[in-house]
């Protein structure tokens, strides 16, 4: 970085999350973390920067953007008051708990000419990074399917939300953003076994753009942890573990069979399997990166507020499925999706 000001940041949230970007602000080249909310304060006493009661008293401090780490439920409320008060804003996935409000915060930013983004940390993962890259490149040739599974223990700093909105919006946004390709419909079923007014397992059918099938189990009523993303298509399939960020192709032997009557059945046959080397950077940092570099006005790969709304209206889509028992159509979103893969 040049001598240049260094960016002002805030953070508002000491849970889980908010330390973890409290760490990585705290050292992030060109940015001062000058200041943190939490109605608690530092409990732990390792901070270097203040910690303050009331988002006015972080605005007092004047900051350049603020990372928004507070429960789903207040995002709202305090997304809109930085819009306010011309502060853009990294707001922790999901960007809001409902289409409504997450509607309000894309036009406050937006109109208040801001920037703004979500933190949907998995699209830096490494395994998904270079995953996305080769799929791009055509290494899988036709995609047909796009499974995930994300499941553990319960978390107990998540309370306001349900498991939809907690977790499955990772694969939700995953799904979309390796794929290049929109939600057209799901099918959802959810259960709650743990006594909490919100569902803790979802199960879900649903269809992209290009007919592409998707398949997504989320809990949280599991001793084993998995996050698992597996892509399946012509040429064999592409498994992404986003815990260790190991991405393993396993190549489909009956394609390169020279037998031409043969190769007019499209079948498959196990082939070799080969696990990538992949330089393994930590997503939270480069998603820091990534949002410092556009508040500095350089062109960089966020995750827009459109881009986190659209998660948020696939979300919602599978609520609505799992209460009416039906399968819900998802509209198409606006001028800010991403890009279909060529």
């Amino acid at each position: 970085m040049s001598e240049a000001r260094k960016l002002r940041a805030g953070l508002i949230g000491l849970g889980a999350m908010g330390r973890n970007h409290a760490r990585v602000l705290s050292n992030l080249d060109g940015v001062e973390l000058v200041g943190v909310v939490d109605p608690a304060g530092d409990v732990t006493g390792t901070l270097r920067a203040p910690v303050v009661p009331a988002l006015e008293d972080l605005l007092a401090l004047g900051i350049d953007y603020a990372v928004v780490a507070c429960p789903t439920a207040l995002h709202e409320q305090i997304g809109l008051e930085l819009a306010a008060n011309g502060v853009g804003a990294l707001i922790e996935k999901p960007l809001a708990q409902s289409v409504e409000a997450a509607t309000k915060l894309v036009e406050a930013f937006e109109s208040a000419g801001l920037v703004a983004g979500v933190g949907h940390i998995e699209r830096y993962n490494p395994a998904l990074q270079s995953l996305r890259t080769r799929l791009e490149a055509g290494e899988l040739g036709e995609v047909f399917q796009v499974v995930t599974r994300r499941q553990g223990p319960f978390p107990h700093r998540i309370a306001d939300v349900g498991v939809v909105m907690d977790l499955a919006t990772h694969d939700i946004d995953l799904t979309a953003w390796v794929t290049g390709r929109e939600y057209t419909s799901v099918s959802a079923r959810t259960v709650s076994r743990s006594g909490r007014l919100h569902e803790d397992m979802v199960a879900v059918v649903g269809q992209l753009s290009d007919g592409t099938m998707v398949n997504h189990l989320v809990n949280w009523l599991s001793p084993l942890k998995e996050r698992s993303t597996v892509v399946t298509g012509d040429k064999g399939c592409f498994v992404a573990d986003t815990l260790t960020a190991d991405l393993t192709f396993y190549a489909n032997a009956a394609i390169d069979t020279e037998w031409e009557a043969l190769r007019a059945f499209r079948g498959v046959a196990e082939g070799d399997m080969v696990r990538y080397a992949i330089p393994k950077r930590e997503p939270l940092l480069v998603e820091h990166e990534r949002f410092r570099d556009a508040v500095e006005g350089k062109q960089s790969d966020i995750v827009t507020l459109r881009q986190g709304l659209r998660t948020v209206q696939v979300a919602a889509g599978l609520l609505e499925s799992a209460s009416d028992g039906k399968v819900v159509s998802v509209a198409p979103a606006g001028s800010d999706a991403e890009p279909a893969l060529r």
